[in-house]
């Protein structure tokens, strides 16, 4: 399909939204639209907002009318050159749809699933599972790691597709989400090492891996120390690879303690910054004020990112890991620099253009598609 064709995606305002109704659109069909322009208003369960278009260009088509509810994700519009047919667009559309339905029926058929706890090591660890039952399962399961300050949730696009041929778990590392804030030292090694007390509290002999960002580094660190128990790492935009990292970031996130000093700090994970909204802020600040979150935080900058760069670097030891790795990275992250991705083979590492360091979430479809087939036949 064209790569002059840009879908225009119901947004994704805080981590609690699900769907928006689309209440005005502002452009017509046809109008030429500008990055930043306000384009349609929306409304969700919290709050009525106005999207701003990432793209300037045409908008080729309106896919989703006024009084209209859709998840997000889901296609409101098209933007596209004039010189780009109607069939071809007609094509796309086509496409895309079909495979945002079968994105929908799986997270439709894991709405009702909660996180669950386990005691792991002498901390209690918060998870959540979605795939098939064990006697149905194809192959080893998938564990889904976050980054510095996430939690479970940062997989919210991934997990459920993912889970249509795997079972699926999705973490809360030491310090964040529903986990104990107990993190050790605030290494790498503390995070690795609770890793294998979650697969063994759960009887996880293999797994395959996927970390995010400082997750990444957490699953390199593990399959170097327990290659026989790790069929695959998957690392996106990820630590691990390099000493730089964007200090600024890391230290704002930490100290912020009001929405309008954090927001600035957030943007810099997205290419397309109108995704950080109110809400998403807010449940971010929720997290920071919750008992002990804040000296977790305060551990792990000091102990894996100190002086504003990565403490541990794992590069050099590639060769010798014997595990099948592959490495995801927006193209426009602004946190842990694209060059880092250099250190996996050609054929292993994959650039998403318009994708910052969230590149799983704005890219979710893209990242879902090469994990899955990644991990397919290991």
């Amino acid at each position: 399909m064209s790569d002059n064709i840009i879908v225009v995606p119901m947004p994704k305002w805080g981590l609690s939204m699900t769907e928006g109704t689309i209440v005005e659109w502002l452009v017509d069909e046809g109008d030429e639209i500008t990055a930043g322009e306000e384009i349609v208003e929306i409304e969700t369960s919290k709050i009525t907002n106005v999207y701003e278009a990432a793209v300037t260009g045409t908008l080729r088509r309106i896919t989703m009318a006024e009084g209209e509810t859709a998840p997000i994700g889901a296609m409101m519009g098209l933007v596209a050159d004039e010189s780009v047919p109607d069939d071809e667009i007609d094509a796309f559309i086509e496409k895309f749809q079909e495979e945002f339905a079968v994105l929908v029926a799986a997270m439709e058929a894991e709405a009702g699933l909660e996180p669950e706890i386990v005691e792991a090591g002498g901390r209690n660890l918060r998870y959540l599972r979605m795939g098939p039952a064990e006697d149905e399962s194809t192959g080893d399961p998938l564990v889904l790691l976050h980054g510095f300050g996430g939690d479970l949730n940062n997989w919210m696009f991934n997990q459920p597709a993912l889970a249509e041929t795997h079972v699926v778990y999705a973490l809360d590392m030491p310090g964040h989400g529903g986990s104990s804030k107990d993190v050790g030292a605030g290494d790498i090694a503390t995070m690795s090492d609770a890793v294998i007390a979650f697969m063994d509290a759960l009887g996880l002999q293999k797994v395959h891996l996927a970390g995010h960002s400082m997750g990444g580094a957490v699953a390199l660190d593990l399959a170097i120390k327990n290659s026989d128990r790790v069929g695959s790492v998957t690392l996106v935009c990820s630590a691990g690879l390099g000493s730089e990292i964007n200090g600024d970031y890391l230290a704002g996130f930490v100290n912020a303690a009001k929405r309008k000093d954090l927001k600035p700090v957030v943007q810099q994970l997205f290419a397309d910054e109108s995704l950080v909204t109110r809400d998403l802020l807010d449940d971010l600040l929720k997290y920071k004020r919750i008992d002990g979150a804040q000296d977790a935080l305060q551990a792990i900058l000091k102990g894996t990112f100190n002086g504003g760069a990565q403490a541990l670097v794992l590069a050099d030891k590639l060769g010798d890991l014997g595990v099948p790795v592959q490495a995801i990275w927006g193209a426009e992250d602004k946190i842990v620099p694209v060059a880092h991705a250099a250190a996996i083979p050609d054929g292993q590492r994959h650039i998403l253009d318009g994708a910052g360091h969230m590149v799983h979430l704005e890219k979710a479809a893209d990242v879902n598609r090469l994990l899955g087939d990644f991990i397919a036949d290991k």
